[in-house]
């Protein structure tokens, strides 16, 4: 059965004006018993407006009549020749202005990384458009040469489980796109380990030669014969 519209707001109404009971009202609005129970206490749901499901085609009087006669009874949503809503995708994912420019490296990680990915999926993981990934993808981006693969999820583009559930969607379809014997990326230049200037007088470590293994035998022998 369809939820009605403002469920909690419905069962404010329900409780006020129905002689209904706690299980029955839930049912109808496919909310919890004892959340109905909640709001009838005063507990949840403090300040909201009932709204009136018979007013709004959901429900007729006379079907609130036949429940109230028979606990046993559940309410059934009254048909309604108008059409409801759709739900609309939620469409692309926003990425904050301070971020849109990491973007590039990210594309650059999942093409390295995760070829099985489909441009639909990149595009959702990490807002971006078609168009930006097939020139990352041809080397035809104004700022190719300058690039770094980068993972979306350390950079905060997107989660490690929206990434694993897009990668295990994609595996499922394109297992023979799956990457194999990928190369590490470079670490960031934040993260690298630069070697300590010389500072001036400074003296280089001078390597000292070891003893060889005959070294060690002539010694010994000097020492027998002393």
């Amino acid at each position: 059965m369809a939820q009605p519209l403002m469920p909690k707001a419905t069962a404010v109404w329900l409780i006020d004006n129905t002689g209904l009971s706690f299980r029955q009202i839930a049912a109808f609005t496919e909310l919890h018993e004892l959340e109905i129970q909640a709001i009838a206490d005063g507990d949840v749901g403090q300040g909201i407006v009932g709204l009136d499901p018979v007013a709004n085609g959901q429900l007729t009087k006379e079907e609130i009549t036949r429940c109230e006669k028979d606990p046993r009874e559940f309410l059934k949503m009254a048909k309604s020749d108008l059409p409801r809503p759709r739900a609309q995708s939620k469409g692309a994912r926003y990425t904050p202005v301070s971020k849109r420019q990491d973007r590039p490296n990210a594309i650059a990680w999942l093409l390295k990384h995760h070829p099985e990915l489909s441009d639909a999926q990149v595009c959702k993981l990490i807002g971006t458009t078609k168009d930006t990934i097939g020139k990352i993808r041809d080397r035809s981006h104004w700022n190719s040469a300058n690039l770094t693969p980068r993972n979306p999820v350390t950079m905060g583009l997107c989660t490690e489980l929206d990434l694993e559930k897009q990668v295990v969607i994609a595996r499922s379809k394109n297992p023979e796109k799956i990457a194999k014997d990928v190369e590490p990326d470079p670490l960031p230049e934040e993260l690298q380990i630069n070697p300590e200037p010389d500072y001036p007088g400074k003296k280089k470590d001078e390597k000292k030669d070891e003893p060889k293994t005959s070294d060690y035998m002539e010694a010994a022998e000097n020492l027998f014969k002393s």
